[in-house]
């Protein structure tokens, strides 16, 4: 493989590499290109939100195909001549490089090195669900993971909640904002305290604590939840609660702080504690999030890259 690290006195291939091609990476582009940045985008293709197939909440996208929304913003970055994206691509190294940051790139048979004055991470998180039996059949079709996203349309419904983390009560109690038929399934693991469960029945929120034999339905609709003790619970819907972990391991020689969960720190403008390393979307503190708030940050962190490249305030 041939380096294309510069020396100091050279230029960058890139003046921004955008890591990851969702809302937030693609959205910092279009803005970044429209600066006379020029801007090489990387994207892997594996979207967090690759089954679902609505999306909600995005203005003037309300109900759009995740994947529609990826094809639109490709084709508006296509207008800029100075905006290149990769698709199917991935970054196998990340490290800090004279004057910026160096990039191997691409598949194994055509892996290159790129360099970048400045790195924004928008690679989102990888998502693990709940080991539960023929869950993955209703996933994006009747079991979602984000309220603020699909609990419109399952409103007043019988619901149910998946998931084996600490703040399942926590969920529960959002999840009732859109139902008065909730039930909570732990899956066996002791995610849910007594004192959270009785705070739960108080506002007619059940619980059930044995472990999930097997989801009941048809064709991704979602209609009972077996459990394992042969108690069967009728259900139209509902929400699980993944476990969600960033996919960092590219970086090499670069190690941002990142909070509790991995996500990585930034200040109120995405600048990590790496000088040029910034940071949007789900891999940036708190985390998941939607899809039009990813849209935000990474706009907002492309205003931020244009004034640093010149050494101004931000003014906003």
């Amino acid at each position: 493989m041939t380096s294309l690290t510069p020396r100091a006195d050279e230029p960058a291939d890139y003046d921004v590499l955008v890591v990851g091609g969702g809302p937030a990476g693609l959205s910092a582009a279009l803005n970044l290109g429209r600066a006379l940045a020029r801007v090489l985008v990387i994207d892997a293709d594996r979207p967090r939100n690759a089954a679902t197939l609505r999306s909600h909440g995005f203005l003037t996208r309300d109900g759009i195909p995740p994947q529609e929304l990826r094809r639109l913003a490709r084709a508006e970055l296509a207008a800029y001549p100075n905006v290149e994206v990769r698709s199917r691509t991935r970054v196998a190294a990340l490290r800090p490089a004279a004057g910026g940051f160096a990039a191997d790139i691409g598949r194994r048979e055509t892996e290159a090195t790129v360099t970048a004055r400045t790195t924004l991470l928008a690679t989102g998180l990888r998502e693990t669900l709940p080991d539960v039996p023929n869950l993955r059949g209703y996933y994006g079709m009747s079991l979602f993971s984000c309220a603020a996203c699909d609990a419109w349309e399952l409103q007043g419904r019988r619901l149910a909640l998946i998931g084996e983390t600490a703040d399942l009560a926590n969920r529960a109690r959002l999840i009732g904002r859109w139902t008065e038929n909730l039930a909570v399934f732990t899956h066996g693991a002791d995610s849910v305290t007594p004192d959270e469960e009785a705070a739960l029945a108080a506002v007619g929120i059940s619980v059930h604590r044995a472990p999930i034999a097997e989801l009941v339905g048809d064709r991704g609709q979602l209609e009972a939840i077996r459990l394992a003790d042969g108690t069967a619970v009728g259900v139209d819907g509902g929400f699980v609660r993944p476990e969600w972990d960033t996919t960092l391991a590219f970086l090499d020689g670069i190690t941002p702080a990142t909070d509790d969960a991995g996500h990585l720190l930034t200040d109120r403008s995405g600048r990590t504690d790496v000088p040029g390393l910034y940071a949007a979307g789900d891999a940036a503190a708190p985390g998941p999030q939607q899809l039009i708030v990813a849209a935000g940050a990474g706009a907002r962190v492309a205003a931020v890259i244009v004034h640093d490249s010149i050494g101004i305030a931000t003014a906003h």
